[in-house]
């Protein structure tokens, strides 16, 4: 497993933990927002804890207080490196 988490699985996950489902390039586009596509703290603190499974690393308290999807992937592909 990577330690890196890309927009592909990070669609994946919104759909498996929050039922959001979009595509990755939407997520690459940096003026999209969590709110935007539909998914609110809660839906990315179901996401924060998969991949606090997957991983087996705490991930930052703030993870689920980002406002977009490169906001979230830069800060929990940060964490994954630091703990790798």
């Amino acid at each position: 497993m990577t330690a890196q988490i890309t927009v592909e699985e990070l669609a994946g996950l919104m759909k498996k933990a929050a039922g959001v489902t979009v595509s990755p390039e939407v997520l690459e586009l940096p003026e999209t927002a969590f709110e935007a596509l539909g998914l609110d703290s809660l839906g990315l603190l179901g996401i924060v804890g998969e991949l606090e499974n997957r991983h087996g690393t705490p991930m930052p308290p703030d993870a689920e207080r980002c406002k977009t999807p490169r906001q979230f992937l830069d800060l929990v592909n940060t964490t994954l490196m630091a703990g790798a």
